[in-house]
């Protein structure tokens, strides 16, 4: 009886590892794949982030090169160099910054094969799409957070459909479907308020200056609603301004980044993304695991995730009156609303978790190394 075969080597790199929704998923993926088919490393530009900690309780090397806003050509030939010392068969890249510098560095380091994760359509930067794809014809393939993102990539990025494929975002469902509520009051809300949150970065790009002028509107209707925002971001200040330009100081509550999302979403009422463009919101698959009503703007990835009137709605993205119409609706008919959430948290269960997400990225780098998948695998014992 021959030895088993050692597990091939795979590197994973991204741009950094602080606690966003990219990052979030190169951990549950890398710490979900057999190792031993696999023996993955991840490699970060920029300086530690606080999920390293967590890959490393994995027990999967981690360097972080230290790049500072990505502009230095030597953190290309850093990572060159700790390819060529790995000599993993595939690197798989995250965000646009480690799919350009990585698709160089393996290129020079001989890496066989790359694939590269695409997790947005990015609306605001022709030169990202005029880059990737001028270096795209290094790439095995490109993993699309959506069909959105993957329909997106090929009419205005120009890639190869033959090379773009979709494999979801997924979500820890145990975790957010069980978790414990926490107490609200902690972010000055008073107990039996009912509670819109929202959760992701204070940006440009979440539409929250749409969201705030919607919210007046709601709190006209329902004057026990309070907004929840969880998340930081470089427009706090900016949106912290026009909470009080519109008289709401007293209803709207900036919690910054928290540890216990799980908790919160399901202490509140509702939860929305008003998203101007996306990838696929993690968030909308986190809220849908709670258990709470979702409403969603028609952004990338949303139409894959709800079916509006079924299990959340969703309203035209970039419009305040048609936030604040459904808003509106969910917080009126509260056990419709619920009937909805309890369908949502089925459609995650049944198509989105972390596990079935970790089986569909080792199919695909099975089938570009030329082995089984482990599903072949299992059922060839």
């Amino acid at each position: 009886m021959s030895p088993p075969s050692p597990p091939i080597r795979l590197a994973f790199c991204i741009t950094d590892l602080d606690p966003g929704g990219a990052e979030r998923a190169l951990v549950q993926i890398v710490t979900r794949l057999d190792r031993t088919r696999w023996a993955p490393v991840v490699y970060c530009l920029s300086p530690p982030g606080d999920l390293v900690a967590v890959l490393e309780a994995a027990n999967i090397p981690v360097t972080c090169f230290g790049a500072s806003g990505l502009r230095s050509i030597g953190v290309i030939r850093q990572l060159a160099r700790a390819l060529k010392q790995n000599r993993p068969q595939l690197l798989q890249t995250f965000l646009f910054h480690a799919n350009l510098i990585g698709r160089v560095a393996a290129r020079w380091a001989g890496v066989p094969h790359i694939v590269s994760g695409i997790r947005v359509a990015e609306k605001r930067a022709n030169l990202h799409l005029r880059l990737d794809r001028m270096t795209n014809a290094l790439v095995a393939c490109n993993v699309c957070v959506s069909q959105a993102v993957a329909d997106f990539s090929i009419l205005r990025g120009g890639l190869s459909p033959e090379k773009t494929i979709v494999i979801p975002n997924g979500v820890d469902y145990e975790k957010f479907a069980h978790a414990q509520p926490v107490s609200l009051t902690q972010f000055g809300i008073p107990s039996g308020s009912r509670v819109v949150v929202t959760v992701g970065r204070l940006d440009p790009q979440k539409g929250l200056t749409f969201l705030l002028p919607a919210f007046s509107e709601v709190h006209a209707q329902h004057p026990d609603a309070h907004l929840l925002l969880v998340g930081e971001g470089p427009q706090r200040e900016e949106l912290q301004t026009l909470t009080s330009e519109l008289g709401l100081n007293a209803c709207v509550h900036f919690a910054g980044w928290q540890a216990d999302v799980p908790g919160i979403l399901k202490s509140c009422d509702c939860q929305v993304l008003a998203s101007l463009w996306e990838g696929m919101a993690n968030v909308v698959l986190e809220g849908m695991a709670a258990g709470i009503p979702m409403l969603a703007t028609a952004v990338e990835g949303v139409a894959e995730q709800i079916a509006s009137g079924e299990n959340g709605i969703v309203v035209e993205a970039g419009s305040a009156s048609a936030l604040a119409v459904g808003l509106n609706q969910l917080l009126a008919d509260p056990q419709g609303a619920q009937s909805m959430a309890e369908r949502a948290q089925v459609v995650v269960e049944e198509r989105f978790t972390w596990d079935k997400v970790a089986a569909e990225y080792d199919r695909l780098y099975a089938e570009i190394v030329g082995i089984p998948s482990l599903a072949e695998s299992e059922a060839g014992k």
